[in-house]
């Protein structure tokens, strides 16, 4: 069937702000969506919430809305646009509750709108958990014992009936969001309530537990005439248990005989033609590992994690190929973009093994458990390909830029055997670092098996790692034996200490022998069919199938690996904007990168694609077969600045900022130079090593005063310390890792803090705007409500901010992008850090002011200034509307995490409130980030001594909107003398009921909560905001924030303005 010709406009919904559990994935199956839409001349209107993905960019759709995901807005749109269809399989869970919720109103069919890519109904038989469970009786698909409660009685009921352990599942939820399993009746009970209370239609399900059977995923298409096809399989290395998010995952699936494969894919073709589905879809099952006895856990119909992973895995476009169905094309008619010969109705075959690790964000969260289970934790994901699983799982650990190399990085030696097997049952994010330890003692697979129920396949391969590491130790290096080292993927750092040579000595030897990498094409057809698109994977076994190229000019552009809290999805808008414009300049683009999720590692985003880990030698390899002429470094974060003086080691010329001044501005002497040259003022302090140093520095300064380390991203271990024994405290962390950088100890000033990001060409600056945080000083930037243009600046400060951006930008010699960050006090303005580089807010600060910075930046780098782009240097003229952007937490997904703010980052992403007027915009920021208030008027108070002061008008605000108040005593007294009513409550060691009571309640919608500095603080105020945040009450620690809601909830705006971006 060609296309359907009376869809003519589409409106695609995205999927909002960056959360634990739904990340960048669907922002590039919705780019790579809108692309092919926009290809067959469809005019494509767009909603999104999140300002920092390349999907809400104006290149990618005719209209661009980033305005909040609400039923209120996507209503005013569709009458503001009149689209004649919505595409919602692309947004997420997000997406498609938001379609749900109008197509359940019937505003869809009042207003005559189309849902295309998949019908109403069959979204009801997939996400709806009864409606699922008699779908799958009837096609006699066998699912495990369960049924849906609605309330607390009938889930005990019927969890004594089946036996404990049982495994609760909130409908229409993401990421596991609520669920957990539960081993006996507290442990139900406390599930259940919290489960409830976050399904959208208050559903909860109850089911047999079959935890530790083989948890297997199948990727599959359908077209509307019925042809069905599976894209890929994929089998977890952790059995049923762990979220898919949180597991190793490895396609196509190593341990399955014939007749299971064939058995689960007619089970999945069964299922989505059963089900009706229009473009692609995610079937996961659990397999029993002593039978062929097999239950289907669920159907996503839509885009999920686990397309974008197939995708990349195969090279075969699944979103591209779904919005050409949802279009009416078939998929006999839709040709596959990477071979450019086959069709889409062609099932990839794969003569290679891909790992995909998660990236859990443990290391930001040092209280947080590190247990995994059925609730998603991981932040993102790396991949890795290589022809053996061996070598594939090697590149995938050192792709996490987590401090790992290989399976010795973490070490369990000092346990006896007994703890050992104690800690094989343990499922956490270091478990197939224990299996190592155990199989190097002796232990037998069996005995592994019992404890982890991980496949012996696996445990044999992770055995075959472990007998190399113990080969390398005890016999010398001999060609045969380096070789196997090299095909296992062991980096030449590894093989050295293991051998006991210098990494030096082992290259040489490589030299000699010919050791080297060869690269092998993902081709998407085993070989079959020769692809067209360069898209490569290194392998020591194998033929090169790189094409060798020499164009006049080759850039080298660095991504910036996994997604993790600090180094988002902002960095990849950077470098596919950047390889855009190197395109566009004449250069032969390359991109190396290893994130599954992204944009930038889409088969038509560079001329060439390879997916590596990001570390020296990995990236060596592709320089040497290669020859850029040039890399750069600015657009991938910290990731890509790391490997700049290993770049230039190698020879390659680093474009734009040279990296002396790159370290001039980290360094902290160089950079005091440079400030006393220039006449700018800083905070004053100085670096140390040691904890004695800092403290002379700190009573030199007075306390409190900022501790940090140099060259981190994201304020990664900063900390504001008010005594000694925090300086004792904080430094003992920092140096966990060992330090080759000094550490900063710096006076702290509080203030108004002031950010700007601008481009420079050596001579002139531009800058697009200045941007003002919320939160004075001391909460993390990427923390912190900004506001564009900033409102409470005098004109002195801010003809001082563009001075001394402009002078600093000169006296560090940038070409390219620079990012500062200042203090205003009254009329003074402070420098606090500056980074000559791309950072998180360009993605924001480009699209409210309409000026492409980053296509600026890269043409500035390959040689032409401002001027002749046509802008007048200085400080651009102010957009005549309001634009707020607000963090996003994933606070409850991570058991254990203290949720204060402070110097050091905690926000998975974003959204943006644009209006006319800043009540308005502040307004849709916050609805935007889900605080959809009021709800039941009641809020509690709690504030440190500190903040005491300041306290009484803000709650007289919220008294005005008819709050009632709770506060414990002292914050009680303080609110009372000002003449608010409030009610006191008891602290949380008091009696009960006390204010933890008064939580649990369900019956709250605020607490506001500021904890006091240091780090002895009161352990009473972290169980009152986890519990909070656990049973979905909105928390704030901050002053500045409340106040900030306030003004929100009284803008309760008659009619929202919509604004569309592409138009500014």
């Amino acid at each position: 069937m060609p296309k359907n010709p009376e869809i003519k406009k589409v409106l695609v919904i995205g999927s909002g702000p960056i959360i634990i559990g739904q990340a960048a994935e669907f922002d590039y199956a919705g780019t790579q969506a809108c692309r092919a839409l926009c290809e067959e001349g469809i005019e494509v209107v767009l909603l999104n919430s999140n300002p920092a993905t390349i999907m809400t960019d104006k290149d990618i759709a005719d209209h661009v809305y980033i305005e909040p995901l609400t039923v209120e807005v996507l209503e005013r749109l569709i009458l503001k646009e009149k689209p004649d269809s919505v595409l919602p399989t692309l947004g997420g869970q997000a997406g498609l509750n938001l379609a749900m919720e109008l197509e359940e109103r019937g505003f869809f069919a009042e207003h005559k709108v189309r849902l295309i890519g998949t019908t109403a109904l069959t979204i009801k038989k997939a996400e709806d958990r009864e409606l699922f469970k008699e779908t799958m009786e009837k096609i006699g698909e066998p699912v495990a014992a369960s049924k849906v409660v609605e309330n607390v009685e009938d889930g005990i009921a019927f969890a004594e009936e089946i036996g404990y352990p049982v495994v609760l599942r909130p409908a229409y939820t993401l990421g596991g969001s609520g669920g957990g399993i539960a081993e006996d009746r507290r442990a139900l009970v406390e599930i259940l309530q919290n489960g409830l209370r976050l399904s959208r239609v208050g559903q909860v399900l109850v089911e047999r537990c079959i935890a530790g059977w083989k948890e297997i995923e199948y990727e599959v298409m359908r077209d509307g005439a019925g042809n069905v096809i599976t894209v890929c399989n994929m089998e977890n290395l952790d059995p049923v248990g762990v979220h898919t998010g949180d597991s190793i995952v490895v396609a196509p699936s190593q341990t399955l005989g014939d007749k299971e494969y064939q058995m689960l894919r007619s089970s999945a073709l069964n299922i989505i033609t059963e089900l009706g589905i229009t473009g692609g879809c995610n079937v996961q099952y659990a397999l029993n590992p002593n039978s062929f006895e097999y239950c289907v856990i669920e159907v996503n119909p839509r885009v999920s994690r686990s397309s974008a992973l197939a995708s990349k895995a195969t090279g075969y476009p699944i979103a591209k190929v779904a919005a050409k169905i949802a279009l009416g094309y078939t998929l006999d008619e839709i040709k596959n973009a990477v071979t450019k010969k086959t069709y889409a109705s062609f099932e990839p075959m794969l003569d290679y093994c891909v790992v995909k690790m998660p990236r859990l964000p443990f290391d930001k969260f040092i209280t947080a458990k590190h247990t995994l289970g059925t609730q998603m934790k991981a932040t993102g994901e790396v991949m890795a390909i290589c022809t053996n699983f061996e070598g594939a799982l090697m590149k995938a650990i050192r792709s996490l830029e987590q401090h790992v190399d290989s399976l010795m990085s973490y070490d369990y030696t000092a346990l006896d055997d007994d703890e050992l097997q104690r800690e094989l049952h343990v499922v956490d994010d270091r478990r197939i670092w224990v299996i190592a330890e155990a199989l190097r003692r002796g232990f037998s697979y069996d005995e592994i098996f019992a404890e982890t129920k991980i496949d012996r396949w696996f445990i044999h391969k992770l055995d075959r790692l472990v007998h190399m590491e113990a080969e390398l130790r005890r016999r010398p290096l001999t060609e045969e034996l380096l070789r196997e080292a090299k095909r296992f993927e062991f980096p030449d750092h590894v093989i050295a200490a293991l051998s006991g040579k210098t990494e030096a000595e082992v290259k040489e030897k490589r030299d000699e022998f010919g050791v080297h990498p060869g690269f092998k094409m993902v081709d998407t057809c085993a070989a079959e069919f020769a692809a067209e698109t360069p898209y490569y994977y290194s392998v020591y076994d194998g033929e090169n199938e790189a094409e060798e190229t020499k164009p006049k000019k080759k850039v080298l552009v660095l991504g910036s690996g996994p997604i993790r809290i600090g180094q988002g999805i902002e960095f990849d808008f950077c470098s596919v904007h950047c390889t855009f414009t190197f395109r566009k300049e004449g250069y032969e683009t390359i991109i190396i990168n290893n994130n599954p999720e992204t944009v930038s590692t889409d088969f038509d985003i560079a001329d060439k694609l390879y997916f590596e880990p990001l570390t020296p030698e990995d990236v060596e390899a592709i320089v040497n077969f290669e020859k850029p002429d040039g890399a750069v470094v600015q657009f991938g974060g910290q990731t890509a600045i790391k490997l700049t003086e290993a770049l230039m080691k190698m020879g390659v010329p680093i474009l734009g900022t040279a990296a002396a001044d790159v370290d001039a501005a980290e360094d902290r002497e160089l950079f005091d130079e440079i400030l006393q040259q220039t006449g700018i003022p800083r905070a004053a302090g100085g670096t140390v090593f040691t904890a004695e140093e800092a403290k002379e520095i700190a009573h030199r300064l007075g306390y409190p005063v900022l501790v940090r380390p140099s060259y981190v991203l994201g304020g990664a271990g900063m900390r504001i310390a008010i005594s000694d024994h925090d300086i004792d405290e904080y430094i003992g962390v920092i140096n966990r890792y060992a330090q080759e950088h000094p550490i900063l100890v710096d006076k702290y000033i509080q203030g108004i803090e002031v950010e700007v990001d601008a481009v420079c060409d050596g001579k002139d600056i531009l800058i697009p705007g200045i941007m003002q945080h919320i939160e004075r000083t001391g909460i993390h930037s990427g923390d912190s409500i900004s506001v564009y243009p900033a409102q409470s600046l005098s004109k002195t400060v801010k003809e001082k901010i563009v001075d001394y951006s402009e002078k600093l930008a000169r006296a560090l010699h940038v070409k390219g992008m620079i990012n500062i960050q200042f203090i205003a006090k009254g009329d003074d303005v402070y420098v606090i850090e500056v980074n000559p580089r791309s950072s998180r807010t360009v993605p924001y600060i480009s699209k409210v002011t309409g000026i492409p910075i980053i296509p600026l930046a890269t043409r500035v780098i390959c040689g032409h200034t401002i001027r002749e782009l046509g802008y007048e240097p200085g400080l651009q003229k102010e957009a005549d509307y309001i634009a707020v952007k607000m963090p996003v937490f994933s606070f409850e997904k991570i058991r254990g995490a203290d949720i204060s703010l402070g110097p050091e980052m905690k926000s998975t992403g974003e959204c943006l409130g644009i209006a006319k007027t800043f009540n308005e915009a502040l307004y849709k920021a916050f609805q935007g980030a889900g605080v959809k208030l009021p709800k039941y008027k009641n809020m509690i108070i709690t504030v440190r001594d500190e903040d005491k002061a300041e306290i009484a008008p803000i709650a007289k605000r919220f008294e005005a909107l008819g709050y009632r108040i709770f506060s414990t005593r002292g914050t009680a007294k303080v609110l009372k003398e000002a003449g608010i009513k409030t009610l006191e409550v008891r602290k949380l060691e008091q009696e009960h009921p006390n204010i933890l009571d008064l939580i649990l309640g369900h019956e709250m919608d605020l607490v506001i909560d500021t904890p006091p500095e240091g780090a002895d603080h009161e352990k009473d105020g972290f169980e009152i905001r986890r519990n909070a945040v656990e049973t979905g009450v909105n928390v704030l620690t901050a002053l500045d924030t409340a106040e900030a809601l306030a003004t929100a909830l009284e803008q309760k705006a008659e009619e929202l303005t919509l604004i569309d971006i592409a138009t500014l």
